[in-house]
Order: C-alpha cells, then sequence, then structure tokens
C-alpha cells in the first residue's frame, strides 16, 4: 500500500497535506478556541463608554505610533514603567495597542498614576509637565464632543455592558474627557505590588544643614516636581509645599513622613500621620534613591514658612 501511494506524487501531495492540516487543526487552532488561552485577570472590566471613546480618540491620533502599553519582563523596564505585562490584562483590547517604539513612555501602568488635572494639563500643554517634551499639544481636543451614537454602536459590537444613561452621558463629553478617562483605565487590572520601605519610621534626613544638599534638592525639585507644585512651590495640580498644611491639616509632619509621600507616592484615603490623602501624586522611590529624596526634603524645608 505505502509503496502504491509513493508511486502517486498527486495523491501523496494531498494525503500529506491533509495529514498536516488535521495537526495543525488539532495542536493549534483548536487550543486557540478554548477558555484556557483567554485568560482574563481577575480585576480585568470590560471598557465603560467614556472609556471606549477615548480609546478610539487614543487610535484616531496615533499615539501608539510613540508609546508603547506593554512592559517586557526586564528588571531595568519593570524599575522604570512598573509591573511587567500580563496576556490576562489585554482580553478586551481589539485590537491590541502594544505599539513597537518608544519616542514617548510606556504607558501600561500610566492609569491612576496622575490625577485627571495632571492629564488634562499635560495635553493642554505637554512641555508644562516635561520640559523639552515634542509631544504635540492636544488641547484642541476640548472643542469636539464625543459620538455618542458610534460609542454606543462599538459597545454592542464588541458585547460590551453599557446602560442608556452612560450614552446618554456622554452628550456632554469631549474627546479630551474621553481621553483621560481612557488614560485612567490602562493597566489598572494589575494590583501594584507592595514595596517594602526604604527607610524606616522616625529615620531623620541625614542630610540637614548640608547647603550641598539642598541645591541638589533644588536642581531635582525642578526637573521633576515643580510642574504640578509650581516652580516656587507654591502650588498648582498639587498643593503648596510652603506652608505648614500637610496632607489636608495644618500641622507641619516629620521628615521621615515626607519621604514616605515622596517615595511611595499618595493613594485615596491612604493614612499619613492620622490624615487620609486624597491620592494622584506618583512614587518617586525607585527612580530618584534615598540620598536624592532627602535632597528634595532639605530643599522643600529650605523654603517653608516658619
Amino acid at each position: 500500500m505505502a509503496g502504491t501511494l509513493y508511486k502517486k506524487p498527486i495523491l501523496f501531495a494531498v494525503v500529506v497535506t491533509v495529514v498536516i492540516l488535521i495537526g495543525t487543526v488539532v495542536m493549534m487552532v483548536f487550543p486557540m478556541l478554548t477558555p484556557q488561552m483567554h485568560p482574563k485577570l481577575a480585576n480585568l472590566k470590560p471598557y465603560t463608554a467614556l472609556q471606549l471613546a477615548g480609546r478610539d480618540v487614543y487610535q484616531e491620533n496615533g499615539c501608539f505610533y510613540c508609546h508603547t502599553q506593554t512592559v517586557r519582563p526586564l528588571k531595568a523596564e519593570v524599575i522604570r514603567y512598573g509591573e511587567y505585562s500580563k496576556a490576562g490584562e489585554f482580553a478586551y483590547d481589539q485590537p491590541f495597542l502594544w505599539g513597537s517604539k518608544r519616542t514617548g513612555p510606556d504607558l501600561a501602568r500610566v492609569g491612576g498614576k496622575y490625577t485627571d488635572k495632571w492629564h488634562y494639563k499635560h495635553f493642554n500643554e505637554p512641555r508644562k509637565i516635561f520640559t523639552g517634551s515634542n509631544m504635540p499639544t492636544y488641547g484642541w481636543l476640548a472643542d469636539h464632543p464625543v459620538d455618542a451614537s458610534a460609542t454606543e454602536a462599538r459597545m454592542k459590537a464588541l458585547g460590551f455592558p453599557y446602560k442608556k444613561e452612560e450614552i446618554d452621558a456622554l452628550k456632554d463629553k469631549t474627546k479630551l474627557d474621553a481621553l483621560v478617562a481612557y488614560m485612567q483605565s490602562i493597566g489598572t487590572a494589575v494590583p501594584k505590588k507592595p514595596k517594602p520601605p526604604m527607610i524606616a519610621k522616625g529615620d531623620k534626613n541625614p542630610l540637614v544643614g548640608d547647603p550641598n544638599a539642598t541645591a541638589e534638592g533644588k536642581k531635582i525639585y525642578e526637573m521633576n516636581c515643580s510642574a504640578c507644585h509650581g516652580v516656587d512651590l507654591k502650588g498648582d495640580i498639587g498643593p503648596d509645599l510652603t506652608d505648614k498644611e500637610w496632607v489636608y491639616v495644618a500641622e507641619p509632619i516629620g521628615d521621615d513622613t515626607l519621604f514616605f509621600i515622596i517615595a511611595d507616592g499618595t493613594k485615596k484615603d491612604q493614612e499619613f500621620e492620622g490624615r487620609k490623602a486624597k491620592g494622584g501624586m506618583p512614587s518617586w522611590g525607585e527612580f530618584f534613591g534615598k540620598k536624592k529624596i532627602w535632597s528634595v526634603v532639605s530643599y522643600i524645608r529650605s523654603l517653608e514658612e516658619k
């Protein structure tokens, strides 16, 4: 039988093709249809109507040409951007917006990192946030309303749940509102891992009275903090740093607590010396390191009202 098959090249080719196709279906196609191949993280939720509209704005303006949305499991990337990307957090992304070039920073963990106010200011005037940024301004998006009917059609096509009230609310929203809402949703399905504290509670600033540390702290502040707290520390997106009001209470706090706020950022209802934060400040610990944070603390204390 085998010898006969070998003597008939056309029949042999057909049989080989069928066998390969069967193997392909069994080994590749069928597994792709099983639930195990399409995991969803426990915290993952479908996009809301406003978030989905913002995702459309993100695609329309080619944001993925300059920004990626995936963190590789490399130490340098995890330190800079946060927890590496998981397959289960992209179940509702159609199409994927992973990108391939980082002219701008990765956005995979940007959700909840900054306040809405920060994002509005950044889209309106990127260079007010990051000096030297080559990102175009997108404030003009505030002049363009969201197309509620198109968003509803997309929600239906993708099978995302929504309510009529949610669609009706889009009539008062602009494309800039939608884009900010989308930015705040990116990467939020992956919980942030707690990190060991960089200092112990009650530690004192070892750089107190060091003028070089104060000067260094000023440089660090101007490059990284002035966009939110103002060049003169009088506040803008973030609060005034020159008065005695800390975390919405008009009483001083210790240098160690100020260190923790800078190093770890703030989360909603997080407690600092008996007071609750509103959240919205990103963490700077891994980016600055211990000495630079103490230098910033020294600079802030040098301008604090006595």
